[in-house]
C-alpha cells in the first residue's frame, strides 16, 4: 500500500525519478520485514517434533491478526506524509504492523497444502520446509511482486489518471486483507486439527 507514497513522492519533486527512488526504498523497508518475520519461522522448522503445534499456532496467530486488523481499522494520521528520506523505515514499519509478512507463514510452514500431491507440488513442499535459501527466495519474490504491482499502480496515477480518480474509486483494502487472513489462518487450522490423530 506504499504506492500512494511513490506518487506523492514524484509530484512533490515533479520528477518521475522520485516517484522510483520511493518505489526502491518502500521495497527495501518491505523485503526487511518480511525477512525479519520469516527467518525466525525457518529457523523454528528444525524441531520437527513440533511442527503441529507450530503450525496450529501460526494459523491462530493468522486468525488472530486479522481479527485485530478487522476490528482496529485506525491509521496514524503521521503516517500520511512520509519524506522521501524515511519510506524504507516506513515501509519496514507498515509492513510490520500490518502484518503483511505474516501471510508468508502459512506457506512457509506448510499450511497450504493439498492431500494428495503431484511429483511437482510435493518437490515444492519439501524445498520450502527444508532450505532457509528458500525463505529467502519467498521474501525476494513477495516484494518483486509488491512493487512491480505497487510500481504499475504508482505510475498510472502519477501519469494518467491524477489523485480524483483514486478518491473516486477508493475502497476498504485493509477489511478484504484483514478477511482474507481470517478465512485462510481458520481453513489452515481446520485441516491441522482434522489430520491431527
Amino acid at each position: 500500500m506504499g504506492w500512494p507514497l511513490a506518487v506523492s513522492a514524484g509530484l512533490m519533486d515533479k520528477s518521475p525519478r522520485a516517484l522510483l527512488r520511493a518505489l526502491w526504498a518502500l521495497a527495501a523497508g518491505h523485503l526487511l520485514a518480511t525477512f525479519l518475520v520469516l527467518l525466525p519461522f525457518a529457523f523454528l522448522l528444525v524441531l520437527a517434533e513440533w511442527q503441529r503445534p507450530i503450525q496450529i499456532g501460526a494459523s491462530l496467530l493468522v486468525i488472530g491478526f486479522g481479527v485485530y486488523r478487522l476490528i482496529d481499522r485506525r491509521h496514524p494520521r503521521a503516517l500520511a506524509r512520509i519524506p522521501p528520506t524515511q519510506l524504507a523505515l516506513w515501509s519496514f514499519a507498515v509492513a510490520i504492523a500490518h502484518g503483511a509478512a505474516l501471510m508468508l507463514v502459512p506457506i512457509y510452514l506448510g499450511l497450504c497444502q493439498a492431500f494428495e500431491l503431484d511429483a511437482g507440488h510435493e518437490a515444492a513442499g519439501t524445498l520450502v520446509q527444508a532450505s532457509l535459501g528458500m525463505a529467502v527466495l519467498v521474501s525476494l519474490v513477495h516484494v518483486t511482486a509488491m512493487v512491480g504491482a505497487g510500481g504499475c499502480l504508482a505510475w498510472l496515477v502519477y501519469r494518467h489518471l491524477g489523485l480524483k480518480f483514486v478518491s473516486r474509486s477508493w475502497f476498504n483494502l485493509d477489511a478484504v486483507w484483514a478477511t482474507s487472513l481470517v478465512v485462510v489462518g481458520a481453513v489452515a487450522l481446520g485441516l491441522n486439527l482434522a489430520s491431527w490423530r
